[in-house]
């Protein structure tokens, strides 16, 4: 009995050992995932990435050019609001951008691919005072050697 037991652990941890190690792009993908919101006007919307090449993310060191605060890549993670009113969706102009410095994301194993999700606070989710009847997102993701990810898009939410 105990020695059918080892054979077929055996097995399986042989099997499991054999698998390929997932394979992605080197340019980061990005998938919406969720958006849920809060009574208080905030809200979680929460992206699902890829990145073949493990360079996704900054740390607190980057500074310099590409990334220096003046520069265009200094937040790697780039959110564009969009209101559906007089049935079109609308780009308004923001006094506060949805941009983000997503951290740096370490590979776990041999491989350098990655794969994640990137939870993102949103503290106003919507334009108060506007007639928009629903609002979305899209997102883009750069990594570390400015590859752009495709853009996700959120699904339409409606505003309270």
């Amino acid at each position: 009995m105990s020695i059918r037991f080892i054979i077929a652990g055996t097995a399986i941890l042989w099997l499991v050992a054999c698998l390929p190690e997932r394979q992605y792009a080197d340019e980061p993908t990005l998938a919406f995932e969720s958006f849920e919101p809060r009574n208080d006007g905030t809200a979680t919307m929460t992206l699902r990435f890829t990145d073949g090449d493990g360079n996704v993310g900054l740390t607190q060191a980057d500074t310099l050019p590409p990334f220096c605060p003046t520069c265009l890549h200094h937040y790697n993670l780039i959110g564009e609001y969009q209101e559906w009113r007089d049935s079109a969706w609308h780009v308004p102009e923001l006094i506060v951008p949805y941009a983000y410095r997503v951290p740096v994301a370490e590979p776990t194993g041999s491989s350098p691919a990655l794969e994640g999700t990137i939870a993102i606070e949103l503290t106003s989710w919507f334009v108060m005072g506007n007639d928009a009847d629903s609002v979305r997102f899209s997102w883009t993701l750069w990594d570390r050697d400015l590859n752009p990810s495709n853009t996700a898009m959120s699904d339409a939410v409606a505003t309270p």
